[in-house]
């Protein structure tokens, strides 16, 4: 699918919501509507417009890259260029990115407006884009296969030379480069690798620990090719496992396993979620599973659709997401175990190959 089939798609979503256009300020959004990937830009896409508004740094770039685009230079204060940008277009509602645009920004976009004794209406608009953007075409699925590879290689590469003794962050460091060696661009997310109690936090920070045997130590890790992210995490053991690793792992497991094998088109974020946590409930840890079974992964790490006790977002064909439940007991540490999949032909399909 191009561009204009993607803004064609956009323009449907205009009509249905009574929307005149949308001014599209997220980054990730503004590369999947247009190809520019100058950190500083806006898009103003109207039933008959597609404008790329960026200022003088990214002019150049912009005409080569947002084919189809008139670009509009922005220069002075919001004042004085947004009124410009609108002039002549004749629209009565403009919907706006609630998730991106801040207050501070929305009230410069306003005042503009109402100096310029402007008739037009901004809309608060929630997911127009990133709605769009949750269901993959072929070739974005490529692209974040490509970018699992990487970080498969990387998990084999982290189990390789991890050693009693060494740091997290000095494990960390390495797999970072791993991935940049191997390919993967700006990586989308530092590494996590956390050690013994440390891996009771989900998102703890590598630190200057050093790892031990006989504790569980997890790493969450992504890459990123073509623009496109992965995300994978593994817990692993140095040396001989107790028996409060081998039954939590076994859960942790075992939910994953669970909701891999079940979760269906068709099936709510909700109803997946709920899947793997009543396997964790079950064995006596609900508690301890405190976040979402899983997210969508594309051109950003975390994008719809959502696996969780309050999504009630469809899971349809091409949608990209991970399952990752996990236990974490203060004190002690934390299990998680994580995949990328694809939801095709009714079903899961695993991007991820990496074994657990």
């Amino acid at each position: 699918m191009g561009l204009s089939d993607r803004i064609e798609k956009l323009r449907q979503e205009l009509d249905n919501r009574d929307l005149d256009g949308v001014f599209v300020s997220q980054p990730e959004n503004r590369y999947y509507l247009s190809g520019f990937d100058g950190s500083a830009g806006y898009l103003l896409i109207t039933a008959q417009h597609e404008i790329l508004a960026t200022d003088f740094r990214y002019i150049e770039q912009a005409g080569q890259q947002a084919d189809g685009y008139e670009v509009f230079k922005i220069s002075g204060s919001t004042e004085e260029w947004f009124p410009r940008l609108l002039a002549d277009l004749d629209l009565g509602c403009l919907g706006f990115e609630t998730e991106h645009v801040t207050y501070a920004v929305y009230r410069q976009l306003s005042d503009a407006l109402s100096k310029n004794k402007s008739s037009l209406k901004l809309v608060p608009v929630d997911g127009l884009v990133d709605s769009l953007r949750a269901i993959k075409e072929p070739e974005e699925i490529e692209l974040i296969t490509r970018a699992a590879e990487i970080s498969d290689k990387a998990i084999e590469y982290f189990k390789e030379i991890i050693r009693p003794g060494m740091t997290e962050a000095g494990i960390a460091w390495e797999v970072e480069k791993f991935l940049r060696d191997n390919g993967s661009q700006t990586i989308p997310f530092g590494a996590i690798v956390a050690s013994g109690p440390n891996s009771a936090m989900p998102h703890a920070k590598p630190s200057e620990r050093k790892i031990e045997t006989g504790e569980p130590v997890l790493i969450d890790i992504g890459a990123r090719f073509g623009k496109y992210a992965s995300d994978i995490s593994r817990t692993i053991c140095l040396g001989d496992s107790d028996e409060t690793f081998n039954r939590i792992y076994d859960i942790v497991l075992g939910a994953q396993l669970t909701a891999l094998s079940i979760v269906k088109e068709d099936m709510r974020g909700d109803e997946a979620d709920g899947l793997a946590r009543e396997v964790i409930e079950q064995a006596g840890h609900g508690a301890e599973f405190g976040h979402s079974l899983g997210h969508g992964v594309g051109l950003a790490a975390h994008e719809r659709p959502r696996l969780g006790p309050n999504s009630d977002e469809t899971l349809v064909s091409g949608m990209v997401f991970t399952v990752e439940p996990g236990i974490y007991l203060p004190g002690w540490g934390g299990v998680r175990i994580e995949d990328l999949v694809v939801m095709e032909n009714g079903g899961i399909r695993l991007i991820s190959k990496t074994e657990k």
